[in-house]
């Protein structure tokens, strides 16, 4: 019953955090100016090719031209990270991407990440956010490409 507790407290302290630090990053995304993106700037697939098949789990390769990659968190000119969005999962282009199973983060500021989708016909898209994980202002964003799944 005591590590019950315990567990409970804990979990209760953690969830209270994640909702005080995602409301934090909402309030500062709120009051602060979007980052701009340089003219020319551009984010690209580099693998896998579309209209290409992949296994279950593939590498993605992210390409970049034009802006330096930062960690989320990290506010530096004419730097984000990319976002991976998948099946043209929707977004507003005003407001920080949320992670779900079809917008991926890589906040770290992976430029490959190993990924996993069930077969099938899949769209891909990147688009660099800025260190609250917004959208450019102009957005860069990827062409959308088509892969296959294969099982």
């Amino acid at each position: 019953m005591k590590h019950t507790l315990a567990l409970i407290i804990s979990l209760a302290l953690l969830t209270g955090s994640a909702y005080t630090a995602d409301k934090k990053t909402k309030d500062t995304a709120a009051a602060e100016a979007k980052a701009t993106s340089p003219k020319g700037a551009k984010v690209y697939i580099i693998f896998p090719k579309d209209g290409k098949s992949v296994k279950k789990k593939f590498t993605i390769k992210f390409g970049l031209k034009g802006m330096g990659i930062a960690p989320a968190g990290i506010k530096f000119p004419n730097t984000g990270h990319h976002h991976l969005i998948i099946d043209g999962a929707k977004f507003d282009m005003n407001l920080p991407l949320l992670a779900s199973e079809q917008i991926k983060h890589f906040g770290g500021g992976q430029t490959e990440a190993a990924i996993e989708l069930p077969p099938g016909k899949h769209t891909l898209q990147l688009v660099f956010g800025d260190h609250l994980h917004r959208p450019h202002n102009p957005p860069v964003l990827s062409k959308a490409i088509s892969i296959t799944v294969e099982e």
